[in-house]
């Protein structure tokens, strides 16, 4: 039983790796202690957003990853 991090743009190079596999289920501070601390601490930036099972989530903290879940984690847009 496992939910598989995705990590995304610049988020992916904080990590040193694309994807990580952790054991189901998994909560936003489960979430937190999975990462490194740095990383740990971006994801808790406002502007960094976590999509779970294709949705992206109106309040991260409120991650629910179920087994076989994708939890896709979002750097900040920029451009214009």
């Amino acid at each position: 039983m496992a939910v598989k991090i995705v990590f995304l743009g610049p988020l992916r190079d904080a990590a040193g790796t694309d994807s990580l596999e952790v054991p189901a289920p998994l909560d936003w501070e489960g979430l937190l202690a999975a990462v490194a601390p740095d990383l740990a601490e971006q994801l808790e930036s406002a502007r960094v957003h976590v999509a779970c099972a294709g949705e992206v989530l109106a309040d991260k903290t409120a991650l629910e990853a179920r087994d076989g879940d994708e939890v896709a984690l979002l750097p900040p847009v920029s451009g214009g």
